[in-house]
């Protein structure tokens, strides 16, 4: 019997319809969430509020030192009392760490435990582990809490908390929007470029800070959205805080070729100061730990007692110290002094951390290089009076340095000194010393100061997670027979009939005396018999050489090669790489995936190599 349609009134299909698509907030979360132009979009508002909270944390900040110190910057000020309590004298800046403590110590511990220390760490993990997702309170407290931890005295920077505050406000706008994973990334990038761009005026270094730190991708689609956050978040920074440079120096210029030789030699010590600033940091952050046995709300209050007591000493110490800065770079200080200046900085900074403050350490960073660099251009200059030059170029180079050092991350160390300076004369020993200094450091450590502190957790962002589905996986679990090959000399037209019968379209190619030479694709062979003239092409005309992938690779690190090829399958090497011992393909990983997900995950199964089948192409 015959099947009939049921013929459905056309208003109830329009009703159902009307079901189906979103219309007015939810139509336009839709578009925004997976439309072309939605990212975007997003991005362009991700830049706006970073910029907007950079100015919000700056205008915190000065307000928060004026209060606590009643000077607009009392490292410039040194040993001078606060006018709001002139009964205290000098001894004002004893109390000032305690009672900025006593608010944000509280603070911290009760909504937003993860803003306590220099925050792009913590931005790291979420980036790389989290789908980066950022709790939305964190850019509220991360905000008053640096910016009380810098008003009362703490030795740290405002880089960390606006990358941590710019980070949150792009999480919490993908999480109302509800994008995918790889659009979340994108925004918390956007953010901390943003933050970045507003603060210190140079959009070039917010885009690279967070490429290059922050979300270690350098996609086309992520690297012009970052770009797009980062120019908006500028304009709105210049327009609130002005154009100019961000540190104010007088011009430097290189006189003598020989001078490279006294740059190199300056970055070799940049290099090993940023890793000793590094292991000082976490290993007074170490001792805090073991000694503090009080609620961690107090921890600052009470840690503020011994930071107050270093203030008093050493009264330059005293919050970010540009002033400080500047007056190094420009000689008016003696050699002794600058690294009394340089011990102390990663003093206060460590202790500042270690006592549970909130701030970045990147300014730090720049404060020790100019001091380290001041101190060894001076010595300079007395020995080689006629070809070391002036002294500030040193103090310059050796800023960018030591935070290359610290940070390895020399493109970004290039850049963002330039833009702080406005100095194009330095730019060429500047990326001489900050080459040398992150070979030093790589040589020394193979953490950063960021990624330390993320790896004393037990979290390695450039690995795979344990618990990942191809963890522990080698391509030896996984690879199937290797196909026939085809000859280096063989004709391509013949060549292309055995194409055309192989299951992924591609094939390994050998020479006479059967050394493999690298791999032919279908489209690669079309393409050459298409441009053929009188003369017949070869096989070898046309091979590609892909990565080579061994039998002991990782599975996580053949799935990048495989992506990165041209064709659909690779073949794969014996651990010595001299013989061909089998072939993977995409099948053959979602195969074994599946095998897990089936049959269980045990190291039986997880460890043992595949049944490799005859895969004749």
């Amino acid at each position: 019997m015959p099947i009939r349609a049921r013929r459905v009134p056309r208003p109830a299909l329009a009703a159902e319809e009307s079901l189906l698509v979103p219309t007015g907030v939810p139509r336009l979360l839709a578009l925004l969430r997976e439309a072309k132009g939605g990212l975007l979009l997003l991005a362009l508002v991700v830049g706006a509020g970073a910029g907007l909270g950079a100015v919000a944390f700056r205008w915190l900040i000065k307000t928060f030192t004026l209060l606590l110190s009643g000077h607009a910057d009392y490292s410039a000020a040194a040993h001078t009392g606060n006018p709001h309590l002139p009964w205290l004298g000098k001894w004002f800046v004893v109390l000032a760490p305690v009672v900025a403590g006593l608010l944000y110590g509280p603070l911290v511990q009760l909504f937003a435990k993860e803003a306590r220390g220099h925050g792009v760490p913590e931005v790291m993990f979420a980036v790389a582990r989290r789908g980066g997702k950022i709790g939305s309170q964190v850019a509220l407290v991360k905000s008053l809490a640096s910016a009380l931890c810098i008003g009362g005295g703490g030795s740290v920077g405002r880089e960390g908390p606006i990358v941590q505050i710019g980070s949150a406000l792009g999480s919490t706008l993908g999480r109302l929007v509800r994008v995918a994973e790889d659009r979340m990334r994108v925004l918390v990038a956007c953010g901390a470029a943003g933050g970045i761009a507003a603060t210190f005026n140079a959009p070039l270094a917010g885009v690279f800070f967070a490429m290059e730190l922050i979300l270690r991708d350098f996609t086309a689609e992520s690297f012009g959205m970052v770009v797009l956050a980062s120019v908006v978040s500028s304009v709105i920074g210049r327009a609130a805080l002005g154009g100019g440079p961000f540190l104010h120096l007088p011009p430097f210029a290189v006189h003598h070729l020989s001078e490279y030789a006294l740059f190199v030699v300056l970055g070799l010590l940049a290099g090993a100061v940023g890793v000793g600033f590094t292991r000082v940091l976490y290993w007074i952050e170490d001792a805090c730990d073991f000694v503090w046995r009080g609620p961690e709300w107090a921890r600052p209050a009470v840690g503020g007692a011994l930071l107050g007591g270093l203030l008093l000493v050493l009264p330059q110490m005293y919050g970010v110290g540009y002033p400080v800065l500047e007056n190094a770079v420009a000689g008016k200080y003696t050699v002794v002094f600058l690294l009394v200046l340089l011990v102390g900085k990663i003093a206060a900074t460590s202790l500042t951390i270690g006592i549970g403050g909130s701030g970045g350490v990147f300014a730090p960073s720049l404060f020790m290089g100019a001091m380290l660099g001041a101190g060894y251009g001076a010595v300079a200059h007395q020995l080689l009076p006629g070809s070391a030059g002036p002294v500030g170029a040193y103090g310059l180079i050796g800023m960018g340095a030591v935070f290359a050092g610290a940070a390895k991350a020399p493109i970004t160390a290039v850049i963002i000194m330039f833009e702080l300076t406005g100095e194009y004369s330095i730019i060429l020993p500047l990326m001489a010393a900050i080459v040398v200094a992150t070979g030093v450091s790589r040589a020394l450590s193979s953490d950063s100061v960021y990624t330390l502190k993320l790896r004393r957790r037990g979290v390695d962002i450039g690995e795979t997670p344990r618990d990942a589905p191809l963890a522990g996986r080698l391509v030896a679990s996984v690879m199937e027979a290797l196909p026939d090959p085809l000859r280096a000399s063989a004709p391509l037209a013949d060549a292309a009939e055995a194409l055309a019968r192989s299951r992924h379209g591609v094939l390994p190619v050998l020479a006479e005396d059967a050394t493999y030479l690298g791999t032919v694709t279908a489209r690669s062979a079309a393409e050459g018999l298409a441009a053929a003239g009188e003369s017949p092409p070869d096989v070898g005309s046309v091979v590609h050489l892909p990565r080579p992938v061994t039998e002991e690779t990782a599975l996580t690190e053949a799935l990048d090669a495989l992506v990165s090829a041209e064709g659909a399958g690779l073949p794969v090497f014996d651990a010595s790489r001299t013989r061909l011992v089998g072939w993977i393909t995409h099948q053959s990983v979602l195969h074994a995936l599946h095998r897990d997900t089936v049959g269980g995950s045990g190291a039986e199964t997880r460890n043992a190599p595949a049944q490799v089948g005859h895969a004749r192409d």
